[in-house]
Formats: structure tokens, sequence, C-alpha cells
């Protein structure tokens, strides 16, 4: 589900609550790299996102311990640096990489279910950290490595044993239990309780749906055909009877009485499928105490 691109509100959502900051994907990139040479190995990752800072997203979800998973990682976000700076290019094009492990078996002791790591550059003697100057297009630009590094993400999921209050803690809960609460207000995780009542039907519900979708948004063409022909219609005899204003608002009338009870049978039948009242909302524009009457 987070790796299909019509599902970029979940992952956005994800890694919103993670980051700690809003995130938007525009588009996932191939997870497998290229090789540079014949014996070059292959850089796989379940998923690799660019984000609208042009930064480089790893996720990587793992159920089977691994000796060398850290190499793993290490190499992971190694190879994507590379691969997305050409010859030539300064290196001021490096890109910021994020490292994300979902990790379902145990890794080592910690009584966290959330790590983080990063590389830093602290005083030995004085303990403050190192601010690196540079000088971009006549401007002189402080940075810190934390805006340079990549950053490394690792989420124990068996590890959380808590009741999740936080939306954080109730991605973390969705990823160990399966379970989304019903009134979840953590980004991404609505989204994806929808998707789920898809993905969760078998292949003839799957079909029905998308024909009665697909029928819905046939019969809206047709709603939109005939309303911009009653306008035109109405344009015209107005303009031959005097009488245009309320020709149109007549139409107009009839074709939003029209629409709201084609609204209402799709309603009926999307309920019947045992769809919820959120997707039915989104789908007819009804409101979800209304869509609940019904």
């Amino acid at each position: 589900m987070l790796r299909n691109k019509a599902n970029f509100g979940v992952l956005e959502g994800f890694l919103t609550v993670l980051l700690g900051e809003p995130i938007r994907i525009v588009e996932i990139l191939e997870s497998e790299g290229n090789q540079q040479r014949e014996n070059d190995k292959f850089n796989r990752v379940d998923i690799k996102a660019r984000n609208s800072k042009d930064e480089i997203i790893i996720v990587e979800v793992q159920n089977t311990r691994e000796i060398y998973y850290l190499e793993r990682i290490l190499f992971g976000v190694a190879k994507a640096i590379t691969e997305h700076i050409e010859l030539g290019e300064l290196y001021s094009q490096v890109k910021k990489v994020y490292s994300i492990s979902i990790l379902y078996f145990d890794i080592g002791k910690g009584n966290d279910y959330l790590y983080h790591g990063q590389n830093s550059f602290v005083g030995v003697h004085t303990g403050d950290f190192l601010e690196v100057t540079t000088k971009e297009k006549d401007a002189i630009v402080r940075k810190l490595p934390a805006e340079i590094f990549p950053e490394y993400f690792l989420i124990r999921v068996n590890e959380f044993n808590k009741v999740a209050v936080t939306p954080l803690e109730e991605w973390i809960e969705y990823l160990k239990t399966g379970i989304i609460r019903p009134d979840t207000k953590a980004p991404g995780l609505e989204e994806a309780r929808r998707k789920l009542i898809y993905y969760n039907m078998d292949r003839a519900e799957q079909l029905a749906y998308d024909e009665h979708i697909n029928a819905v948004m046939i019969q809206n063409d047709v709603l939109s055909t005939a309303a911009e022909e009653g306008r035109e219609e109405g344009r015209e005899e107005g303009r031959e009877e005097g009488r245009q204003e309320g020709r149109q608002e007549g139409l107009a009338e009839g074709l939003e009485q029209g629409k709201q009870e084609k609204n209402i049978e799709n309603a009926r039948t999307m309920k019947a499928l045992n769809i919820s009242s959120e997707v039915i909302h989104q789908v007819t524009g009804l409101a979800i105490k209304d869509i609940e009457e019904l």
C-alpha cells in the first residue's frame, strides 16, 4: 500500500508524523539501483521516494533477521547518494537521505521502540556542535552537518507495548497490530483505513466496487453534459422569449434535484456493499449524517 503511487497520502502521513514536519512525496523512485559495473551490487530497497525538498527517503520493511543489517542500510544510503549525483556536478548537489527501517525482529538490546541516529561533530573538549560555514552565490551560508548527513530511523515494532496516544504511537500500533482506530486523527491513517477496506475485499467484491465507481463516474459525466446542454438550451430560449434568467434557474434546479436523487441512489448501493460512510461521502458528496440515515 505504501509503495503504490495512488497512495501518496498514506506514505506522506506516516513520514510526517515520524519526521515531525510536513512531507510531500513527489515521486516513487526505482528501488533497484543501477549497476556501475557488471559485478556491482544492487541497491534493493522496498520504497525509495523523493520529497518536495528534493531529499531522498528510503523505507524498508524487514521481517527476518539479517546478521549485517546495519551494514545493509549503510550501503543502501551510500548507493542512493551516489545514484543521484552526476559526474561533473558540484558536491552541493548531494541529496539528503532519510533511511527508515520498520523491523519485525529483535535487532539488539534497548528499551525504546524508536531509535534515531545521525552524524554530528561535537567538540571533544568544549562539547559544542560544529557549524559549517560555506560561500554560495556570494553569500555566506551556515549549515549544520545534520542538514547534510543522512538520518537513520530504526522502528522496533515488536517492542511497542504502550497505549497509543500520539499520532506516531497510533502509526506504530497500526504497524504492529494492523488495527486502525475508527476515530483516528493521525495523518495518513484515515486514508489507509479507506484503502484497506478495498484491499481486504475479495476479487469479486473489488470488481463489483470498481464497476460501481465506474458507473458513478459515467453518471456524473452524463449529468455534467446534461447540465451544459440545459444551460445552452436555456440561453437560446431565453434570447428568443426574453426569459433567460427564469429558464436557467429552472433547468439548474431540475438538474440539481436529479443529481441529488442519483447520489442518494448511489449511496444506497454502496451501503449494500458495506462500504464505509466516509468513502461514500467522498464519492457522492452527501453528508455522513444523511448517509447513515439511509
